[in-house]
Order: C-alpha cells, then sequence, then structure tokens
C-alpha cells in the first residue's frame, strides 16, 4: 500500500510538471525521467511481491490440501482466496482427467516414495482391511502389518496406523 501511495504521489507530480514542461520549461525532462524510472522499479517491486504471495498460495493447496485453516485465510485478501479455489478447481479437474478412472492424486506423495510397502503399527482396532488384491487383514490395535504404502497413507493421517521406521 505504501509503494501504491507512493506511485500515486509520483505520477500526480509528473502530470503536473508535465504540463509546465509543454508550455516551454525544458529543464523539468530529467525530473520527468527520473521520477518515470521510480515509477517503473516500484511497478515491479509490486509485481513481485505479488507473485511471491501466489506462489506461496500455490504452495498452501500441496501442503494443506483442498480447505485451508481459518488462520491462514484470515491473512488472504478476498483476491487471493479467489485464486487460490481456482487453482484448486483447475489441479482437481487435471487429476481426474488423468490416470483412469479414478483419476490420479498428484498430492498423495509430495516426496517420492523409496519402497511401495511399508512397515505399520495399529494404535487401535479398526477391523478388516481389504487390499486391491482382494486379501483382507485385520488391524488389530499393537499389530504390526507390511502394507502398500498408498492404501494405508489414509489411516496413518487418521491416527489408525503409525509407520514403523526401521
Amino acid at each position: 500500500r505504501q509503494a501504491l501511495e507512493e506511485m500515486r504521489a509520483l505520477y500526480e507530480r509528473n502530470q503536473a510538471d508535465v504540463s509546465e514542461a509543454k508550455s516551454g520549461r525544458a529543464d523539468l525532462i530529467f525530473l520527468i525521467r527520473f521520477r518515470h524510472c521510480c515509477l517503473l522499479r516500484n511497478q515491479r517491486c509490486v509485481l513481485a511481491y505479488l507473485y511471491d504471495r501466489l506462489l506461496r498460495i500455490r504452495a498452501l493447496r500441496w501442503e494443506y490440501g483442498s480447505v485451508l485453516p481459518n488462520a491462514i485465510q484470515f491473512h488472504m485478501s478476498a483476491e487471493e482466496v479467489e485464486w487460490f479455489n481456482q487453482y484448486k478447481k483447475s489441479l482437481a479437474t487435471y487429476m481426474r482427467s488423468v490416470g483412469g478412472e479414478e483419476g490420479l492424486d498428484l498430492t498423495q506423495d509430495i516426496k517420492p516414495p523409496k519402497s511401495l510397502y511399508i512397515e505399520v503399527r495399529c494404535l487401535r482396532d479398526y477391523g478388516e482391511f481389504e487390499i486391491d488384491d482382494g486379501t483382507t487383514v485385520l488391524l488389530k490395535k499393537n499389530s504390526q502389518h507390511f502394507l502398500p504404502r498408498w492404501k494405508c497413507e489414509q489411516l496413518i493421517r487418521q491416527g489408525v496406523l503409525e509407520h514403523i521406521l526401521s
């Protein structure tokens, strides 16, 4: 805001000096050019700031998912919230179009997994859990299993399973 107000003041002073320069004061041309360069510099700074905010908002979608916490959303302008929602819709449309019938969730693994299977410990009784190959696993408290990573990540987030690091 401070940069925009400074730009507005520089522009108004330049407008006044341009009308005087047209009437014959050639000594103001250098001052007008200097103010114009200041305006262009401030414009670049404001655009860089806004672009950095958009990159950070885009990163929030990958970090927090499709719903932002209220504490973060409170610090965003209405236009930034609208941009976030448009980006969220575009990403969802793209993920549905890729990967067959179910789509492909690109946000599932931010870092590529080292292995497709992981060892997990059950933190509470969950019941039967079916894997894609048709086998069922009984998830009881304190039992340990070797399961496909992508199949049990949701249960890890819910607090049913715990990833055992060896």
